[in-house]
Formats: structure tokens, sequence, C-alpha cells
């Protein structure tokens, strides 16, 4: 008689081993997710990764260990570059970034080879053998019926990944959120699949090649300086959040005029600045800033500038002044990894980019006081007799909440300040304000720093985007010209000072970011290269505008002279 045995079989074993590492998997990646929604999100992800995978193998136990694996993988990749580099794993990171961020971080810490060096010599092994005693499936059946199944089977799990990816499928409300929030919470693996098709970059529509050379060839030989070395230095300041409020009907009293907004002897251009995002977005306005490209231009992938746009950059202010000799240098209020922030800074042409740690501030919580001390303290230490400095400083005080504490803590000629409004929506207002003050105080400490000296020195200054208010401010009535009603959610305010004489700077009803870094060469009087020549030309011929330009087909023979012609953005 034939003995019953309860030894289980090898295959056996490793199917029961491979189902117990698919569930350390999921915990550990998909069950990390800060909400219930992400968590089923990134399962239903690796489940279907997982059939397509055993499916395609043929063996059971393989598909689920390499599935899991990957997501584990990712999930691990994804906390060291968080750990390391202050910034969430995106896409564009295989992409761009394999020779910089990630290998950069193993250089610096050795550590991290060892653990590299052991998973290159264990996995290949324990793979082996795994795939060598697992449970193959269909076995049994010859390989004409097997064959089908398999391709149905594959077919299936992959239409399911590709609903899950859908912004309007199942997981619609894992997909519908803003681009800071994609870029900067908790949720690591929901960012990284739900960007996979956000980040998606789209050149804008172009004319042909003779189009573009009748219409910019002759901008093609630049435009020599206007005034002879040496160069001036420039001072460019990103004022977070930042807006003149004297055009809102609420804001009637003294406090809403404000000096850093109004023309003076120095003011060489001034005006208001037509901005491409509301509430947030501050890396977008900085890209526009400095390369003369709104990002809008390139799709919804234009959002994540920094990441995808920045390594194919060509040209920007920075480039444009490195090549004329200047030193350039990048002040920041945060790390300066923060959304990829040093890697585009090397793009963007900045010799160096110092962060709050390196600038022995805490990050987040700087005055713009502090940021423009520690400014001058990084501009004396590296200047070169000689050599003209390019600085850009980024600021934070107005960074949002306006509404983080109650009226009674902030300075006394700020509380209740403004009437009419609803008691939220003063809070927010007053703290606006009340910021809006030591702001100014600390722009003219700021011009007293670089103006008031012999050094030839060009001061500009704008703001990024208007703060949301929690959304109310969009509501509030406001003076603002007919003609720009449309945008009235979209304008901060330019600011271009110099402590010698020059032309004034063409002014504009509204003028377009991206044309700011155009104004900054104009207003320093160096030579211009074919592209900031062009980008002069555009600006003449749109009256300040961009993708506004009332002018038919205008933009599809700049985008095409630029982009195909002097490969701005390659």
């Amino acid at each position: 008689m034939r003995r019953l045995s309860l030894r289980p079989s090898r295959a056996g074993v490793v199917v029961l081993c491979a189902l117990a590492f698919l569930g350390g998997c999921i915990a550990l990646t998909a069950w990390q997710e800060p909400l219930p929604l992400q968590r089923a999100f990134i399962m239903a992800l690796m489940l279907c990764s997982c059939g397509v995978l055993l499916l395609a193998f043929g063996r059971f136990a393989s598909g689920l260990v390499v599935g899991g694996g990957l997501f584990l993988l990712l999930k691990s990749v994804a906390v060291l570059k968080l750990r390391y580099l202050d910034s969430q794993l995106m896409p564009s990171d295989f992409i761009y970034y394999v020779r910089t961020s990630l290998l950069d971080t193993l250089r610096h810490y050795p550590h991290l080879y060892t653990v590299g060096i052991a998973l290159c010599l264990l996995l290949p092994p324990l793979l082996y053998l795994v795939w060598r005693w697992d449970w193959r499936l269909l076995a049994s059946l010859r390989a004409s019926r097997a064959m089908p199944i398999r391709l149905g089977g594959i077919a299936a799990c992959a239409l399911g990944f590709w609903l899950c990816m859908l912004p309007a499928g199942p997981f619609a409300r894992a997909h519908s959120r803003n681009a800071w929030q994609k870029m900067s919470d908790d949720a690591q693996l929901t960012n990284f699949f739900v960007n996979l098709r956000d980040a998606d970059v789209q050149l804008p529509p172009m004319a042909s090649d003779e189009v573009a050379e009748r219409d910019w060839g002759a901008t093609a030989s630049g435009t020599p300086a206007s005034r002879p070395p040496p160069y001036p230095d420039i001072v460019q300041v990103l004022e977070e959040s930042t807006f003149d409020p004297s055009n809102y009907t609420n804001c009637n009293v003294p406090a809403c005029r404000v000096a850093m907004f109004q023309p003076d002897a120095r003011t060489r251009g001034h005006g208001v600045l037509r901005v491409h995002t509301f509430g947030g977005g501050t890396w977008v306005s900085e890209f526009a800033a400095l390369t003369g490209m709104p990002q809008d231009i390139f799709g919804s992938g234009g959002m994540y500038a920094p990441y995808v746009l920045a390594p194919n950059v060509h040209d920007a202010l920075a480039l444009q002044l490195r090549r004329l000799g200047y030193l350039t240098i990048g002040v920041y209020p945060t790390a300066a990894s923060f959304i990829n922030g040093d890697n585009a800074y090397r793009a963007y042409g900045f010799d160096h980019l110092y962060g709050a740690d390196e600038l022995g501030l805490e990050e987040w919580e700087e005055s713009d006081a502090q940021m423009f001390a520690a400014a001058k303290r990084i501009y004396d230490k590296l200047r070169k007799p000689g050599q003209p400095v390019f600085i850009m400083i980024l600021t934070l005080n107005q960074h949002g909440p306006h509404d983080h504490q109650p009226m009674d803590k902030l300075p006394a000629p700020y509380r209740n300040l403004l009437r009419g409004l609803a008691p939220g929506m003063a809070l927010n207002f007053d703290t606006y304000l009340s910021r809006l003050h030591d702001s100014d105080v600390a722009m003219r400490g700021l011009e007293r720093a670089f103006l008031d000296r012999p050094q030839p020195t060009v001061l500009v200054h704008f703001g990024d985007h208007q703060p949301s208010f929690n959304g109310g401010i969009r509501k509030l009535e406001r003076s603002t010209p007919p003609a720009l009603a449309p945008y009235r959610d979209y304008l901060t305010y330019y600011m271009v000072k110099s402590n010698f004489a020059g032309t004034p700077l063409p002014a504009y009803p509204m003028l377009d970011i991206a044309f700011l870094p155009g104004m900054v060469l104009q207003a320093a009087g160096v030579p211009t290269d074919a592209y900031f020549t062009a980008s002069r030309e555009l600006r003449t011929r749109c009256s300040g505008l961009y993708d506004d330009c009332a002018i038919p087909g205008v933009l599809d023979s700049y985008h095409a002279w630029t982009i195909n012609r002097l490969h701005v953005y390659q």
C-alpha cells in the first residue's frame, strides 16, 4: 500500500516562500503609503505586474519574487533619494540623473557600495534557485493550448495596470492632486507612478525652418553691449508669494502702499508681472525667470520643470552671464536639493548653489533679512577683483499658510487692520501685510548693501505667484484694468534698479515672466546671444506678452527658431 507523504515538495516550499516574500513587499511598499486609497492603488499595480511576470515566465514563484522585488527596489531607491538628497524619486531620475543624483550619492556614502555589491552577488544565485525549483504554470498542457492562455492572461493583467494608471480610472482620486503634493508629500510610490503620465513633455507647435529663418534670421548675430566692461554685478531676488496689495478694494490703508513696489530715481523698469502659476509652484516661475521660457508651453510636464525640463536647457540667464565671465551663485532658503534644485541650477548655469544648511539658517523659517545677510556673506566670500557676480536669492518669508496663528499673535499695527473682510480672510491679509512690511524693510537693507556703493550693480526683485489664502483671494475685489482682468490671479510685480545711469527699460501693461531675464540683461547693458536677442524681439513685437501674443503664427516661428535652430531646449 502506497504511503501518503506529508513532506512538502520543493516546489511547494518555494511557492510558499514566494507568497511570504510578496506579502512582505506589500507591507514595505503599498502599506507605507499614507492613505488607504493610495495603498490600494500601489497594491493593485503590484498584483497586475506580478500577474504579467508570472504568466510571461510561466513560473509562479519567479513572477511573484521578481514583481514584488521590483516594487521593493523602487521603494528602497525612493527612500534612499529622500534621505540623502531630500527630494522625491521621479521617473525622470532614471532618464536624466543616473549619472548625477544616484551615483553622486554613492560617492558620498561609500557604505552604500557594500549594499549594492552584496545585492549583485546574492540575487543572481537566489533567483536561479527559485527559477529552477519553481512550480511551472500549465505544465500539463501542450504548448499550443498553454500559450494562448498565458498571452490572454498577460493582456488582462496589462489592461488592469493601464486602467489603474488612467487619471479618470478607478483610482482617479489618487491621481487628482496638485503638482506640489505629487512632489513633496509622503505618498512616494503613488507620486512616482502618477508622475509617469503627468511628467510627459510636449514640444510647442513650430513653423517650418524657412518661416523661422524669415521671421528671426536678423537676430542671429546677437546684440552688442550697450556699456563697456567691466560689467555690473546683478542681484536677483525671487520674492515668495509677493504681490502689490494696493489694488485690492479692501486694502485701503497706508500699510498697503509699500516702498518696494514704488519707483524711485534708481528704477530702470517696473510694473505688472504675468506669471503662469497660482497659489504655489515657485519652481516654475523660477524656471521661467532663469530660462526665458514659461513652463506651460511644454504641456502638463512643464509643472515638473526642475526634473524634466532643466536637463534639456542649453541657454539661460546664468549660462549667458557665465559665458561673459560672471561668477553665478544661487542662494536657497531650503536644502539645495529640494525639488531637485541642485541639479536644476547646475543645468541653468550656476557655479554654486547654497542651501539653508550651508548658510547656517533654519530652512523654511528664514526672514528676508536673514536671507539677504547670508547672500551678502557669500558674495563677499566668493567675489574676485575684476569678475562680475550674478547672485540669485530666493525668499520664503511670505510662504503660506497665512492663517496658522491667531490674530492676537500678529504685531499690534497689523491686528484687524483691514475692514470689510470675513474673519478668516482678514487674518490672511493682515498676516500678509505684516510679513510684507518685514520684506520691505529687508529690501531697503539689500539696496543699501548693493546699490549704495561704487561697484555698478543691477538689483531685480519680483513675485513668483500670488498666495491663495486658502483659495479665498480669488474672490476679493480689485481694481484690475479690464484688459488684464482675465489674468488677475496670475499677476504679481517686478522691479529693476541700478546704481548707474542707463536708458529706462520699456514699459508694458503686463510683462510675461519669461521676458524678465532679457530685461535684466538689457538693464545690465551686456551683450546678448542669438536666443536672448530673439526673445527681446518677441517681447517688442508682442508688447510684453508671450503665449498670449496676439500676432498669429509668431510663437510657432519663434519656437522653431529657438528650439529647432538655436537648440535652447533639446
